[in-house]
This record gives structure tokens, C-alpha cells and sequence, in this order.
């Protein structure tokens, strides 16, 4: 650990006053929102780096990875994981990481989980601390997937990984000590994009839908902007400009931005998709994409849980060592999702 990262972290377990008083002298508040005072005094340091938007796509994954890895808790006690690879239906290796707690229950289903990065940035990481939370607390296996990143691989190179990802994982689940043939799906950000359009995949294909839905912060709605994009179009770490990029960067020139594979919110028929945990935060230009899925998926009598953390912002999910809130908002949304696995009734073979 750096002398610059040790300096910051013991900065930010100063008294909320004294954050900030570092970072700009009065509290942030956006649309009666108020951000957390770790959060901006992070913000308020990051305001001297170039934005992701300027760099190139490889610059941009470094920088953030060397970021997020400042950020980020220890895993948490009592899971392994381990690094593997698994068949693609287009014959190339897709890397996972498989995540089997001590306690696992056997009749909890595993999960597929894809990491945020606006389908550009991140990796196999950039969600580990928090799969291990999950992992532990719902007593589940996790696949995580290391899904193609654009613009090497654009749409849909990506969302096929994670489709392909979730069929292994239902054909192989049994070899995981988990219930064989079934699954949830989980995501944040872009990874919540991906799984809210998995789910629909197997709607729309006749195949086993996930028996859960966890979507974090997700993007949901690409045609049209939602005036979170302008409400909150200029906040840390994720601003407007930047997920506008993010998705120059993945859909190829021309794409129907209307296609319910890059906009899921578009998708008219959503009574048949299952029990969904969606969580946003209140510093997010993509907080209404999260609130306005939600309401899409009640007014079809989906059994939907919403929670917003309104004194959080996106990628909260990767800053557990740094912002107490967002560590305790990790805790909560892993007991979410135990409570609903808890509601399984899974017939033994």
C-alpha cells in the first residue's frame, strides 16, 4: 500500500465534519439528496484526474482498476474462490471465477454475477469483495464472469458471454453442490444491464428463467435519457459524459438503441420474469433507469424489492474499505438476497 493511499484512508476515518471541511467546506446536496462525506471527500480528490472519457479504453481499465483496488475491503471469511474458464458457443474460453462458501447450503441455487464497467472497464475484481459478501451471507455458490469488454468486443459480444455464462451454469450447478438445473442472476451497473437482459433472453427462448434477479444500479434504457442523467450528470465517480462514452465505445455504429437487448426497459411482455431485488443510488445519473425498471416490472405483478441509498453513488458495491455507508449498503443487499432464497421451494431430483 502506497504512502499516498494510507495518508487517504486515515483521512477518511475523520469526522464527518472534518471530510467536509476537506472537501469543499459544506455538504453536497443534490434534489434534497445529501452525499456522504467519505464520498465527497473521494469526489472532491478525484476532480484533479483526466475524466475516463479522455483516455483510451485500455488506459481508462488501468487507471480504474488501480483505483478500485485502493477502494475496495478484504474478502470476507470462511469463501473460496477459484479462477477457471468455460466454453462459449462461439469457441472461445470465457474466464470465471467460482465462489463456494464454507457454509453452503445445498439447496441454494447458484448465481451468476457480471461486474459494472459500462461493458468497457473492469474484471474478475472489480466485484470480488462484494461475492464473497453475497456468497457467505445467501450461502451460495457464485459464478462470476469475465465477460469480452468493448471496443475490442462490441454489443453483443459481451451479452453473449453472460448468456453463455448462466446455460453453464444451469447444466452445471449439481458440480457446484448446488440444486441442479436452476439459477439466479446478479449485476451491477452494466452487469445489472446484462442481467436484466439475460432474464429476459430466456423469457423470450423458452429456456429456465433465473429464480431470482438482482440488479444493482443498472442500466436499463438507452433510446431515451432519464432526467437523472441531468439532475445528476456531473457526480463521482460515474457522470453523464462517461456513461455516454461507455456506450459509444459498445454499440456498434448504427445500433437500434430501441432493441430490447440494449434497452431491456423497452421489452413490452415482463409478467413471466421472476422475483427481482433491484437497488440504485442516489447520486447516480442511471438512479431513474433502476426506479423507473422497478415500476415497470410492479405494474406486470412482478414481486419486485427496491431499495435506493440516497446518500451513495455508483459503484458503491467496490468502495467496502473506504465508505462505511457503502459497506453497510453491501450487507444489507446480501441479507436481500438471502431472504429471497430463503423463499425458494426447490424440488430435490
Amino acid at each position: 500500500m502506497s504512502l499516498q493511499v494510507k495518508i487517504a484512508k486515515l483521512l477518511l476515518k475523520l469526522p464527518d465534519s472534518l471530510l467536509v471541511k476537506l472537501a469543499g467546506g459544506k455538504p453536497v446536496e443534490i434534489n434534497g439528496r445529501k452525499l456522504d462525506p467519505q464520498f465527497q471527500f473521494l469526489a472532491h480528490g478525484a476532480k484533479s484526474q483526466p475524466p475516463m472519457s479522455s483516455l483510451p479504453a485500455a488506459d481508462a481499465r488501468a487507471a480504474s482498476a488501480a483505483g478500485l483496488a485502493m477502494f475496495g475491503d478484504r474478502p470476507v471469511s470462511g469463501v473460496s474462490w477459484e479462477n477457471d474458464e468455460i466454453a462459449s458457443s462461439s469457441r472461445h474460453k470465457i474466464p470465471v471465477r467460482i465462489y463456494r462458501p464454507a457454509n453452503q447450503d445445498p439447496k441454494a441455487p447458484v448465481m451468476v454475477y457480471m461486474h459494472f464497467g459500462g461493458g468497457v472497464i473492469g474484471d474478475l475484481d472489480t466485484c470480488h469483495v462484494f461475492c464473497t459478501m453475497i456468497a457467505k451471507r445467501a450461502r451460495c455458490p457464485i459464478v462470476s464472469v469475465d465477460y469480452r469488454l468493448a471496443p475490442e468486443h462490441k454489443f453483443p459480444a459481451g451479452l453473449q458471454d453472460c448468456i453463455d455464462a448462466y446455460e453453464w451454469a444451469l447444466r452445471n450447478a449439481a458440480k457446484l453442490g448446488a440444486p441442479a438445473g436452476v439459477a439466479t442472476i446478479g449485476g451491477d451497473s452494466m452487469g445489472g444491464h446484462f442481467a436484466a437482459i439475460v432474464t429476459q433472453e430466456m423469457m423470450r427462448e423458452r429456456k429456465p428463467l433465473p429464480l431470482l434477479q438482482l440488479l444493482i444500479y443498472p442500466v436499463t434504457e438507452i433510446e431515451n435519457e432519464f432526467p437523472s442523467y441531468t439532475v445528476f450528470g456531473e457526480t463521482y465517480p460515474l457522470d453523464a459524459d462517461t456513461m455516454r462514452w461507455f456506450l459509444d465505445q459498445y454499440l456498434p455504429e448504427g445500433q437500434d438503441r430501441s432493441d430490447v437487448r440494449v434497452s431491456p426497459a423497452q421489452e413490452t411482455r415482463l409478467e413471466d420474469l421472476p422475483p427481482t431485488i433491484i437497488v440504485t443510488a442516489g447520486f447516480d445519473p442511471l438512479v431513474d433507469d433502476g426506479a423507473a425498471y422497478a415500476e415497470l416490472l410492479r405494474r406486470s405483478d412482478v414481486d419486485v424489492t427496491y431499495k435506493c441509498y440516497d446518500s451513495l453513488a455508483h459503484g458503491f458495491t467496490a468502495f467496502t474499505g473506504v465508505v462505511d455507508a457503502a459497506r453497510r449498503a453491501c450487507e444489507e443487499i446480501a441479507s436481500m438476497v438471502a431472504a429471497a432464497y430463503g423463499k425458494f421451494e426447490i424440488e430435490d431430483d
